[in-house]
């Protein structure tokens, strides 16, 4: 039995393939149409998941779709409808997209799909929520979804049991965590639904103390937090449930400024707002696991939606809770609820028993020998290959030694917003300058922007402040932990300025390229660690196909790229005979 997830329309469009009750493809639009949070249907995600399996559309049984549009569009009626006339502008520009497209879901999937099964409607919140439960090792599980808003529902909590969920408690539009972090983070001039990560990390540069942080009290007024986590907003200091846009004039008074222009300097006193905006968060994140905690009586968590990608605060929740285990699935933003409706289609409206744990995220379109030298044949770009794969991982450990930028494309591409080393830029992270020379000449980013250590599962603890056994979503790089004292001075370039790292861990039957480079690595340098950040630029989707690798490292200061079998370097190609839209793509 074919199970088709999609999600679309808002942002992160995506589409996942389950077969008998397995994932076994998945991937978000973007990667394809090379458009960041693409939102458009995902024609070619689907595309390549029935390519993926030699199926066409007629051999899916059913579509879960990751929303209710009906009941979405009454909840944009009634905050419409509620804040007449401040919200006339919004209502006129917004209406005409949910009459002409988002309320004609199934007569869209229908034309463009050519399909004429069921169609299954799942509310946002149960797909965030199966997104994370039913693919995860637990038979019995609390379960948190927190993120911007669904149909109503910003913040849910429940139990998972067997096949079943049953969500508890929400708490609904206007009041959000997940708005308010990305209010803050339009206000400190970043890309909303975008660049709250980047907030994330400038955070640490700020007053992480809320006795000597001036902001953190000036936030608070904003919100009103309850002992269970419950929260509510003194909402005359929004203004997104009536414009286009998310901070207010007296928000911007509340936080002494206007709103900072992109690109304009980084002060001491943004920093120190990213810092109260996380301490609030993480209070209200902890406050409502606690109480999740004592009404659940259970030990297992997982936890989805957008603020799931918070790693900083992820890497908090063992300490600062009951809870003894805990799961985040790669995709826990809107992406994952395509695989979470179809996992729900499967197991909560069909019955059928789990029998699937998602262990690994690279379910994304992988390149065959073949096809990667046909490109470089073709495009008459010179390259090397390997004899074998132990030449392959001795040359790319001994490249990274000598502090070479190594663009690494092996496998099939990950799922979720993370690179986990099937699309990955790697550098050494001993060498002092190499988190500067990634910023400014590879990633083309802010400076402050950290990068994130990668290191294998039975090496982790002895580096990292991470308990053992090493909780499992470290593998997606979704928690932060702290990097041992006496190795922080040894691993510059991966050391936060807090001495915490993003961590990744990879185990061996994941990725065993991947994890034979980083310990070879650490033959040469006496520490198996790797820089390991998102093979793409900034602005730009994390790349696909050999023709996105090229043209990225083509593009930046990546060295070389390590492409399959093959080897690739950036001088023996010379720039001047790199034109994009000459080369053949594939």
């Amino acid at each position: 039995m074919y199970i088709l997830g999609i999600s679309c329309y808002y942002h992160d469009a995506s589409a996942a393939l389950l077969k008998d009750g397995a994932i076994v493809a998945a991937a978000e639009e973007e990667r394809f149409t090379r458009k960041k949070h693409d939102i458009s249907f995902p024609i070619n995600a689907i595309n390549y998941c029935l390519k993926s399996q030699n199926i066409t559309i007629n051999d899916i049984e059913h579509i879960g779709f990751y929303e209710k549009p009906f009941l979405k569009f009454e909840r944009l009626l009634s905050q419409h409808i509620e804040n007449f006339p401040l919200s006339l502008k919004t209502f006129l520009s917004s209406t005409p997209s949910w009459i002409n497209e988002k309320l004609r879901l199934v007569k869209a999937i229908r034309k463009k799909l050519k399909y004429k099964r069921d169609i299954m409607f799942v509310e946002h919140h149960m797909a965030h929520a199966a997104s994370s439960f039913l693919l995860s090792p637990f038979e019995k599980a609390a379960i948190l979804t927190v993120e911007g808003v669904g149909e109503w529902t910003t913040t849910a909590y429940g139990l998972g049991e067997g096949n079943n969920i049953n969500l508890t408690k929400e708490i609904k539009f206007p009041h959000s965590l997940g708005l308010l972090y990305s209010t803050v983070t339009a206000y400190l001039g970043f890309t909303v639904n975008n660049s709250e990560y980047k907030v994330m990390g400038l955070a640490a540069y700020g007053d992480m103390n809320k006795e000597t942080n001036p902001y953190y009290e000036k936030l608070r007024k904003v919100i009103d937090i309850k002992e269970d986590g419950s929260y509510r907003f003194d909402m005359s200091y929004f203004v997104y449930q009536y414009k286009d846009r998310m901070p207010s004039k007296k928000l911007c008074k509340l936080l002494e400024g206007m709103v900072r222009k992109s690109e304009s300097e980084v002060t001491q006193r943004h920093k120190d707002i990213s810092a109260a905006l996380q301490l609030i968060y993480e209070e209200v994140l902890f406050k409502i696991l606690n109480h999740v905690y004592n009404e659940t009586k259970c030990e297992n968590i997982v936890i989805a939606g957008g603020c799931g990608l918070n790693s900083v605060a992820n890497g908090k929740i063992l300490r600062n809770t009951p809870f003894r285990k805990i799961w985040i699935q790669p995709a826990a933003g809107d992406g994952g609820t395509s695989m979470g409706a179809a996992s729900y289609v499967y197991n909560g409206v069909l019955g059928n028993k789990r029998n699937f744990q998602l262990e690994n995220a690279f379910l994304g379109p992988g390149f065959s020998t073949e096809r990667i030298k046909n490109f470089l044949e073709k495009n008459k770009i010179k390259y090397s290959e390997f004899k074998d794969e132990e030449e392959l991982i001795k040359t790319t450990a001994k490249l990274i030694y000598g502090n070479t930028v190594v663009g690494w494309f092996q496998g099939r591409m990950e799922w979720g917003p993370r690179a986990l080393g099937a699309r990955s830029i790697l550098a050494n992270p001993c060498n002092q300058k190499a988190k500067e020379l990634l910023n400014a000449k590879v990633k083309h980013r802010e400076k402050f922007r950290p990068f994130a250590p990668v290191v294998c599962e039975d090496d982790a603890s002895a580096y990292f402040e991470c308990g053992e056994p090493v909780p499992e979503p470290t593998d997606f790089m979704l928690m932060v932990y702290p990097i041992r004292k006496e190795w922080r001075n040894k691993i510059p370039s991966v050391t936060h300025v807090d001495g915490s790292g993003r961590l990744q861990t990879i185990r061996r039957p994941q990725n065993h390229l991947y994890y034979d480079v980083i310990k070879e690595f650490g033959r040469l340098s006496g520490i198996p660690i790797l820089i390991n950040t998102s093979f793409n630029i900034r602005g730009e989707p994390i790349v696909c196909t050999p023709y996105d690798a090229y043209k990225c490292m083509m593009g930046t200061g990546i060295d070389c790229l390590v492409m399959g079998k093959f080897l690739i370097k950036r001088e023996d190609n010379p720039e001047d005979m790199w034109d994009s839209e000459k080369y053949a793509k594939d």
